[in-house]
């Protein structure tokens, strides 16, 4: 069996294990975890680096029944406590960028994200609760002024292993998939996915690398081409911009 053909039948298809209404919110529980700064963390599961600490304001959170696999890597939802004398109405927004599992809850928030979900003067009153009943509901991201950017990850290996992510996936959209170009073959082939929303490859093709992304959302199941993603000489631990924007 040839090399290109490997690669093909290789692809898997990840779907979400879990559906959630994207108008209700539905009931679980909340943590936070121990951070100096009250920042992410940049060594969350999802492998966003530097990106998982600091985006969206470090409002950020791991999550453990919506992980499914990594599909829930970027996805952003709104959060609520339930405490009236403590808790705001709206709750926080925050960006999925880690997988944990702690006290039978659902999100595991940044001190910060879990702060901000109380009432002015009385975020130091809801950290005394630790765990808390919460609410919760899928939202679209909001990444003003980015669009798509390819990250190489820090493990990869010029030029023979390749390993990338997507950032700022704007809207309410599950990156399913990746497959790279084989210019040799005139196909595409599948890229794992490795861990969280690194996908890799060993051996990639030579010269500029065009990528597409399986994506799930709003606008249903489709295939989104980004041409020339990573340059033809790329550096581990760079993140390429690109002209693409998911809403």
């Amino acid at each position: 069996m040839g090399l290109c053909q490997y690669y093909l039948l290789s692809a898997v298809l990840l779907l979400p294990a879990l559906c959630y209404s994207q108008f209700t919110f539905t009931s679980s529980r909340a943590t936070f975890y121990g951070s100096a700064d009250g920042l992410g963390t940049p060594a969350g599961a999802c492998g966003f680096g530097e990106y998982g600490k600091t985006v969206n304001d470090a409002n950020v959170a791991g999550v453990s029944s919506l992980w499914t696999n990594g599909t829930a890597c970027g996805a952003c939802y709104q959060v609520r406590c339930n405490v009236p004398e403590v808790c705001t109405d709206y709750g926080v927004y925050v960006v999925v960028t880690d997988y944990g599992e702690e006290y039978d809850t659902e999100f595991i928030l940044s001190p910060r994200a879990y702060g901000r979900m109380a009432l002015t003067d009385k975020s130091e009153e809801l950290y005394t609760f630790g765990v808390i009943d919460v609410e919760f509901l899928r939202v679209p991201c909001r990444f003003r002024g980015y669009n798509v950017m390819f990250k190489v990850h820090e493990n990869s290996k010029y030029p023979q292993y390749l390993a990338v992510s997507m950032l700022y996936v704007g809207g309410q959209n599950d990156v399913l998939a990746v497959e790279i170009w084989q210019e040799d073959c005139k196909e595409w082939m599948a890229m794992r996915r490795a861990f969280g929303a690194v996908f890799d490859i060993f051996n990639p093709p030579p010269g500029a690398i065009n990528l597409r992304m399986q994506v799930s959302g709003s606008a249903g199941l489709r295939w989104v081409v980004a041409n020339n993603a990573i340059p033809k000489v790329w550096k581990a631990g760079v993140a390429y911009g690109s002209a693409i924007q998911l809403a």
